[in-house]
């Protein structure tokens, strides 16, 4: 079995980090947010809800507590009306679908090294269990 160095090891998840970023998931992820760029109600509102979370920081800083709770209501009902906007729906929908690759691909690189460890050492796959486990297991547990 070949040894690789850490950075050889990082190389190569650059590599895979590039073939993520040329997936059919990612192109749409970049797509759709690029729509998001361009739409002058959503960056409107974006706008606005910077603008009074800045007013916000100092209500608080000022113990102005009426005043915050107006801006902070206001906040939200502006995030839920960018909510509503079908192309923010889009958005959303894309990152859940990029996020869930992502956990797909570290998920299978973690059980993959944890199979490899196991196989490495004797032990046994389907148990969970490395090599120096099974060889210090003292009979059936009873």
């Amino acid at each position: 079995m070949a040894e690789y160095t850490r950075t050889q090891v990082l190389d190569e998840a650059k590599k895979l980090a590039e073939m993520l970023s040329n997936t059919e998931e990612i192109d749409r992820f970049k797509q759709v947010e690029a729509k998001i760029n361009e739409n002058k109600k959503v960056q409107r509102l974006i706008k606005q809800i910077k603008t009074l979370q800045k007013q916000a920081v100092n209500f608080q800083a000022y113990e102005k507590t009426e005043a915050l709770k107006k801006v902070e209501a206001e906040i939200d009902r502006l995030q839920n009306e960018i909510d509503e906007i079908p192309v923010v729906q889009e958005f959303k929908e894309t990152q859940i679908v990029v996020n869930d690759v992502l956990q797909l691909v570290s998920g299978t690189i973690a059980r993959e090294v944890t199979n490899n460890v196991i196989e490495s050492t004797g032990g046994d796959v389907l148990a969970g269990e490395t090599g120096s486990q099974t060889k210090n297991s003292t009979g059936c547990g009873h």
